[in-house]
C-alpha cells in the first residue's frame, strides 16, 4: 500500500480498532498524530512507495527479579509504550533512520560479527540478519523510518524492543509473517549475546515480542515454557507506575555480577551448576555448610531465589483468577524479598545514596491496602514500579515528582500484542 494510501486510511479510522490495542488508550487523537507525523517524513524520506507499519513494545519485569539466570521463572509484561517504524523493502542494505539517533547501513551480505560494532545498533540489526539466515529463513533489505516512545535507562528495555522490531520486520516482509514470536524473542537475545556482546536472559526479549502478561519458566534453557497469561489491565482499575529515582548505575556492575555468582556459588555447594536445578528443602538441610563456604549474603539470595521462584506461579495464579488483591499482596512480599534477601535495594557500603529504599518506603506509605511496589530491574539504582488505583495515580505521581523531580514518573498500561504490524 502507498504511504499516501495508508495516510488517507489513518485519517479515515480504519485502524482505530489496532491502535486502540496497541496504545490502550481511549482517545486516540494523539496516538494518530503521532502516526501521521511518522508517515509524513517517510513520505520525504522515501517518496509515495508501498510501505508497511510496525509496532514493538518495551517490556516491565513483574515478577521473578534475578531467578532468569539461575533458571527460574519470571513473570513479565508488555507496556503501552512502542517503537513504531514505517517500513519499505530494499534489495541490499538494512537502513534504519531515526531522529535521534544515527544507525550505519547493514549490508546483508556482511553478516560476520564485527568487534567495532560492540555495543551498537548495527551489531543488533546485523546478527538478527545472521540468525534469521543461519535457522534457514529467509532474508532481505528494508529502509525504515522510527520513532521510539521507549525511555532508555528506565528499565522498559529499549533493546529488546528494538531486537524484536527488526525480528518482526524481517518476518513479514521475508517470511510472510510464520517466524513466531518466541522464535524472534530467541533470535534478538541471540544478537545481543553474540553481535552486541552484553550477556543477557530471554526475558526482555520474550515480553516485547509475545505481549501481555506472560510467565516463563527457563529451567529446559533451549526451550523455555513460555505461557501467555489472558489478563484485561486496562480494566483493572489500575495503572503501573516506574518512578525513577535518578540514582546512578555507574560502577555498579561489580556489584550486580555477584548476584548471580554468589547464587551459583551456593548451587555448586549444593551440588549444581544453577539453583533452579536445587531445591529450597536442600538448602535449608545445609545452611550450615552453606554460610561457611559462600557467607551469609550468598545464603539469603539463595532462599530468595527460591521463595521468587515459586511465587511466580502464584502471581500467574491470582491474575488467571481475576483477582487483583491477591496479586498486589504477592507483588509486595516479592519486593520483600528482594530487599531482605536479595538485597539489590542499595549498596551497602554508601548509606547516604538510597534513592530506591526512599521509594519504596514512600510508596508504602502512599499506597498502604491500595496498591503495591517494588524494585523494578537489576536494582541497586535507577527505578521502582508500582501498581497504583487509577483514583491514586495523580496524587502519588504529584507526590514523586516532587521528591525525585519532574517527570520521574511514567504512566503505562499493559499492552496485550507484541511485536506486530499494522499494515
Amino acid at each position: 500500500m502507498l504511504i499516501s494510501e495508508i495516510k488517507n486510511e489513518l485519517a479515515a479510522g480504519k485502524w482505530d480498532e489496532q491502535l486502540y490495542l496497541l496504545s490502550c488508550k481511549d482517545d486516540l487523537r494523539a496516538v494518530k498524530e503521532r502516526y501521521k507525523a511518522i508517515l509524513d517524513r517517510g513520505l520525504e524520506l522515501f517518496g509515495d512507495v508501498d510501505a508497511h507499519l510496525f509496532s514493538a513494545p518495551g517490556r516491565t519485569e513483574v515478577g521473578g527479579n534475578h531467578t532468569d539466570h539461575q533458571l527460574g521463572r519470571v513473570l513479565a509484561a508488555s507496556v503501552n509504550m512502542d517503537i513504531v517504524a514505517l517500513v519499505v523493502k530494499d534489495e541490499k542494505a538494512c537502513t534504519y533512520l531515526a531522529d535521534d539517533f544515527n544507525v550505519e547501513t547493514v549490508m546483508i551480505d556482511d553478516l560476520a560479527m564485527k568487534e567495532a560494532e560492540k555495543n551498537t545498533s548495527e551489531a543488533l540489526i546485523r546478527g538478527t540478519l545472521a540468525r534469521f539466515k543461519e535457522l534457514g529463513y529467509h532474508i532481505g533489505g528494508f529502509k525504515a523510518y522510527a520513532q521510539s516512545e521507549v525511555l532508555r535507562g528506565s528499565g522498559i528495555s529499549s533493546s529488546a524492543a528494538f531486537e524484536v522490531l527488526i525480528g518482526t520486520i524481517l518476518s513479514y516482509l521475508y517470511n510472510d509473517g510464520k517466524v513466531d514470536a518466541l522464535e524472534i524473542a530467541k533470535i534478538g537475545q541471540y544478537a545481543e549475546n553474540h553481535y552486541f556482546q552484553k550477556p543477557c536472559g530471554l526475558m526482555d526479549q520474550a515480553a516485547c515480542s509475545i505481549g501481555g502478561f506472560i510467565a516463563i519458566d527457563f529451567k529446559d534453557l533451549a526451550n523455555p515454557k513460555v505461557e501467555k497469561i489472558d489478563f484485561d489491565f486496562a480494566h483493572s482499575g489500575y495503572r503501573l507506575i516506574i518512578v525513577d529515582t535518578k540514582g546512578d548505575h555507574a560502577d555498579l556492575s561489580d556489584e550486580y555480577g555477584l548476584m548471580p555468582l554468589e547464587m551459583k556459588a551456593v548451587a555448586q555447594v549444593l551440588g549444581y551448576d544453577v539453583l533452579s536445578k536445587a531445591s529450597k528443602e536442600e538448602l535449608l538441610a545445609n545452611v550450615s555448610k552453606v554460610r561457611h563456604a559462600c557467607g551469609d549474603r550468598a545464603f539469603l539470595r539463595a532462599l530468595h531465589f527460591f521463595n521468587e521462584t515459586a511465587r511466580v506461579l502464584e502471581e500467574a495464579a491470582a491474575l488467571k483468577a481475576n483477582d487483583f488483591e491477591s496479586f498486589n499482596k504477592l507483588v509486595i512480599a516479592s519486593g520483600y524479598s528482594s530487599y531482605m534477601y536479595l538485597q539489590n535495594v542499595y549498596v551497602a557500603k554508601d548509606s547516604k545514596q538510597e534513592e530506591l529504599a526512599v521509594a519504596l518506603a514512600l510508596s508504602e506509605e502512599l499506597l498502604r491496602g491500595r496498591g503495591s511496589y517494588r524494585v523494578h530491574g537489576g536494582g541497586l539504582a535507577g527505578t521502582i514500579q508500582a501498581f497504583v488505583k487509577e483514583e491514586d495515580v495523580d496524587k502519588y505521581c504529584t507526590f514523586m515528582d516532587k521528591v525525585f523531580g519532574e517527570g520521574s514518573c511514567f504512566r503505562f498500561l499493559i499492552r496485550p500484542y507484541g511485536g506486530y504490524m499494522l499494515v
